[in-house]
């Protein structure tokens, strides 16, 4: 980055107009330089500089000079260690998306389970008192043991090999339970996109994959890999905060979105969160005038090649409830870099 030169600044004390007169007076005063016409009303030393005046003020331009290359220096290193940590954190990632993707597609039964995982564990929030959310509480077994997560004990245990596995690899600290819970979720979802796909494609899977990169919604899930840091809960969220989805009413489903500022059309949305029969629970949901339209529309949309309103909302439903109470750390698994020495190289 090209800096300011602050000497640019200094005035030129050689360059005196033409049209001025330098007077030397008939005293000789060493280490005098006059710049203007010397008016004899006005004392000598009001008119002049000394050396010693011109010096001081080069001096301080240099110094300044010197301090705001300094500092520009520094704004850059900054911005390096910025560059750096976005890399290090994408990369890993990165490798995380990879090792969830392999262990869905090898147990693909546990799709309903890990996407109830990350309903439930986001369901606890309060606005009220800030509290819960999307904090991997849901680990602790007297949470994970109510009767509104019956069932998703394997799906934990999912990602619990899953976290062994990451956190092996990771240069930056273990995982946090919110986040990799939360990256389940999306890998669940994710796999289910890629299902419809193949399944439009006749069970082909090498044509399905091709149609899911085509017309796929990968490139909106930039908001929510963004959130990549959350701080884990130290202990279960308060009991009574998260709906038995499976004997719930429609009002009572409603009320709980509305309740963490979602609604009608993510409830109709994540209707694949509220139990292993997404059918069934679209059926439950279309008796209800304000659900049911979008119910609707998704099903239309799920029939299409692209399924895109389908994918968009429900990536957007998502990404808003895996940030529930959280303030995220975006520097988190971020590790220092050893710098190289280059004087020890042998060229």
């Amino acid at each position: 980055m090209g800096g300011v030169s602050f000497l640019s600044t200094v005035p030129s004390f050689t360059n005196i107009n033409n049209r001025q007169h330098l007077t030397h007076s008939s005293t000789h005063r060493s280490g005098l330089i006059r710049c203007c016409k010397i008016d004899p009303q006005v004392p000598d030393n009001a008119i002049a500089f000394h050396r010693r005046d011109v010096l001081k003020l080069a001096g301080t331009a240099v110094g300044m000079e010197i301090i705001g290359n300094g500092f520009i220096n520094h704004v850059d290193d900054a911005k390096a260690a910025d560059l750096n940590q976005r890399r290090q954190r994408s990369e890993f990632q990165s490798k995380i998306k990879l090792t969830l993707s392999k262990a869905v597609k090898a147990k693909p039964e546990l799709v309903p389970s890990l996407l109830t995982l990350a309903l439930n564990d986001a369901m606890t929030y309060d606005k009220a008192t800030k509290s819960g959310g999307a904090n991997g509480s849901i680990r602790f077994s007297s949470e994970l043991s109510r009767a509104e997560n019956a069932g998703l004990s394997d799906g934990l245990a999912l990602i619990e090999e899953a976290k062994k596995e990451i956190d092996s690899f990771s240069k930056g600290g273990p995982i946090s339970y919110a986040d990799l819970i939360q990256l389940a979720g999306q890998a669940a979802v994710k796999a289910t996109f890629l299902a419809s796909a193949i399944r439009k494609c006749g069970g082909n899977e090498e044509k399905g994959n091709l149609l899911y990169t085509a017309y796929g919604s990968s490139g909106q899930w930039s908001l929510f890999d963004r959130q990549f840091g959350r701080s884990d809960a130290t202990e279960a969220d308060p009991e009574g905060r998260v709906p038995l989805w499976g004997k719930a009413t429609v009002q009572e489903m409603k009320d709980k979105f509305i309740a963490i500022g979602l609604g009608p059309r993510q409830l109709a949305v994540m209707s694949a969160f509220l139990g292993p029969d997404q059918a069934a629970t679209e059926e439950l949901l279309a008796g209800d005038p304000q659900v049911a339209p979008w119910v609707q529309k998704y099903q239309r949309s799920r029939e299409t090649v692209s399924q895109t309103d389908y994918e968009v909302d429900l990536i957007t439903a998502l990404t808003k409830l895996s940030g529930l109470g959280q303030q995220i750390n975006y520097e988190a698994y971020t590790y220092p870099v050893e710098r190289i020495n280059l004087s020890k190289l042998k060229l």
